[in-house]
Order: C-alpha cells, then structure tokens, then sequence
C-alpha cells in the first residue's frame, strides 16, 4: 500500500531511519553492555529497560523502512481543484481556516493538515473556488466554503 508523503516528510523518516540505524543502535547497545556488567540479569532492571528499547527501537526502524520503500512522493500543487498536496482556505460560520491534504502519516489536524483518507479530506477532494463542502460531524453538519486553493 502507497504511502503518500511530501519531500520534507520523507527526508524526515530518511533523517529518523539513519539515526534510529547508528546512533540509537549504539546508545542502547551500550546501555545493554553496562546493565550486564551489574551481574544477574533475571533481576536487572537496567537490562530488562534497555532490552524493551532496543525492540522498540528495532520495531520503528522495520516500520520506517516500509514506509520509505512505500513512499509516492506528492508535489505541493497549486490552484485549481484540491487534490492530494493542495493548501487552501476554507471558511465556516465566520471562521477562515488553512488546510493541507496530506498522506495518513503527515496528518496533524490541529495543525491543518488533514489526511486523504479522512472523511473531510475526502469531502474536499476534487472541490474548487467558492465550492460549498458539508461535512456531517456528531454535533450536525458543517459547511465550509472554499475561499481559495492555493
């Protein structure tokens, strides 16, 4: 399955797998070696902690990797219809928000980016300038207007 990132998100996940590979690798080798040096393992603690972050450390890397080998890397477009990679302003009961459609892994809905493959990413895919999108939400409907796509 694609994994949709743009360049800046992807250069991320390269930056996070190389050093999660060398340095981190290292520092919990090394903390491995020291907890050894305190003697009985079945009791360590030290060990016991730096074994349960090694297999997190190792787990993140195997998930990065994938999504790296998976990654389709999505150009920022500009004006026209939104799609995938789109900005664009939205307004609703009075309030303008920006917004970016981004992949699964670069949403932050706080922040504005807000995945492809949510409900409201789906509601605005293909819509335009002054285009009305209404977005079913638990407390009623939503209706934004789109006030450009940049």
């Amino acid at each position: 399955m694609p994994t949709y990132l743009s360049k800046d998100k992807f250069a991320e996940l390269q930056q996070e797998l190389e050093t999660r590979r060398s340095v981190t690798r290292r520092e919990i080798a090394g903390r491995i070696e020291a907890a050894k040096e305190l003697g009985d393992l079945s009791e360590n603690f030290e060990y016991h902690e730096a074994k349960d972050q090694q297999a997190l450390n190792e787990t993140r890397i195997v998930d990065l990797e994938g999504m790296i080998k998976d990654a389709v890397l999505v150009e920022q477009k500009s004006g026209g219809e939104i799609g995938l990679g789109s900005s664009f302003v939205a307004e609703a009961g009075g309030t303008r928000k920006a917004f970016e459609i981004v992949g699964s892994n670069e949403a932050d809905p706080l922040a504005g980016k807000i995945s492809n493959e949510s409900p409201i990413g789906q509601a605005f895919m293909g819509r335009g300038t002054g285009d009305v999108v209404e977005i079913s939400v638990p407390s009623g409907v939503m209706r934004y207007t789109i006030l450009e796509v940049r």
